[in-house]
């Protein structure tokens, strides 16, 4: 019995011992979110507030407003989407850029589990009710063009034009794709890097048990400020994986939100299929990506098959992190696209 007795004892002291190294916070070196000066907030439900900048158009015809859609999920608004994008003023459509919630400038919330693409989705519905155009035009990167897409699939007469740029795939993901081969003619090419050897390098046994404390049990073990650090540090890593070259590449930028990452992610499989409702979209949609970007060929073949009014173009010398690289060619693109006449294309075969 006391052997018994013993052994308890020691396990609930290893126990504790474990729970101590989790909660003792860890200070990581690495930028600190400065906050953006010309922020404004929206106030939604909840009383969460979502941050975000305004470029007012330019002249006094005024066209759709453009609102774009960053990628993570938990990543950011950064000056450098800001100044790409800003020549789009001088047509006449007014910007907006927001830092989706638990994010930025953004609300993070005390519940995790609240993080979700349906979330997502609800919060940019009530943005775009507050900006109050018959019409928006939606831009997303990565993770922004699934929630586009998402959107698109519940509000598709508030959607007049769909910019999609190094897509993530179509949500719930259709695994399978992600083995598909890319035409042979497109010639492109893996980056240097991959995801995979930045979360091998990043990742600790404390910080798994963290992730898992969050994704299973819903639980923040913790604080936001020190999970938003330490998603920097792994988007330090992540980051290389973005281009072609990744030691080219820049640092990461402080700010993302790691809970709403890690937790939007786990709600992915939880997303209802309305794919079939793209059949009958008419919209024009601009898809753009780089020659080598990370993202698997099956997945942007999917919105080629699926979607009947599609451009393609494909960006040379770059990968998923266009804006930084190709900046002035990607908004080139866009304001041609947004310029021309509305019209029925046939998508792009391969």
């Amino acid at each position: 019995m006391k052997k018994w007795k013993l052994l308890v004892a020691v396990g609930l002291l290893a126990i504790m011992l474990l729970a101590l190294c989790i909660k003792l916070p860890v200070q990581y070196d690495v930028p600190a979110f400065g906050a953006r000066n010309g922020t404004y907030y929206w106030l939604l439900d909840e009383g969460v507030t979502i941050g975000y900048t305004h470029v007012a158009a330019k002249g006094t015809e005024k066209k759709e407003p453009v609102i774009y859609l960053h990628g993570g999920p938990g990543g950011k608004i950064t000056d450098a989407i800001i100044e790409v994008l800003t020549p789009l003023h001088e047509d006449g459509h007014d910007l907006y850029f927001y830092d989706q919630v638990g994010s930025g400038h953004s609300t993070r919330l005390a519940d995790i589990s609240q993080y979700s693409v349906d979330r997502h989705r609800e919060d940019l519905r009530s943005i775009v009710a507050r900006i109050g155009a018959p019409k928006i035009i939606l831009v997303g990167h990565s993770w922004g063009a699934c929630l586009a897409m998402n959107y698109l699939q519940s509000f598709p007469e508030t959607v007049s034009r769909l910019v999609l740029s190094g897509p993530g795939p179509i949500l719930p993901i259709q695994r399978q794709l992600k083995t598909l081969s890319p035409p042979d003619g497109l010639e492109l090419k893996a980056p240097e890097y991959s995801n995979q050897e930045g979360n091998e390098k990043v990742y600790s046994w404390r910080t798994k048990v963290i992730l898992k404390g969050a994704y299973l049990l819903n639980t923040k073990w913790i604080s936001d400020r020190e999970a938003d650090d330490f998603f920097t540090l792994l988007n330090q890593e992540l980051i290389k994986s973005t281009d072609c070259l990744g030691e080219q590449v820049g640092k990461a930028e402080g700010g993302g939100g790691y809970y709403s990452h890690i937790m939007t992610v786990k709600s992915f499989d939880n997303v209802e299929d309305k794919r079939a409702a793209f059949k009958d979209l008419t919209i024009p949609i601009l898809l753009l990506r780089g020659q080598c970007d990370n993202q698997p060929w099956g997945y942007v073949q999917e919105y080629l098959d699926l979607l009947p009014n599609v451009q393609f173009h494909l960006i040379e010398g770059v990968g998923h992190g266009i804006i930084n690289r190709k900046g002035e060619e990607y908004c080139t693109l866009i304001r041609a696209f947004l310029e021309e006449e509305a019209q029925t294309k046939p998508t792009q075969q391969f």
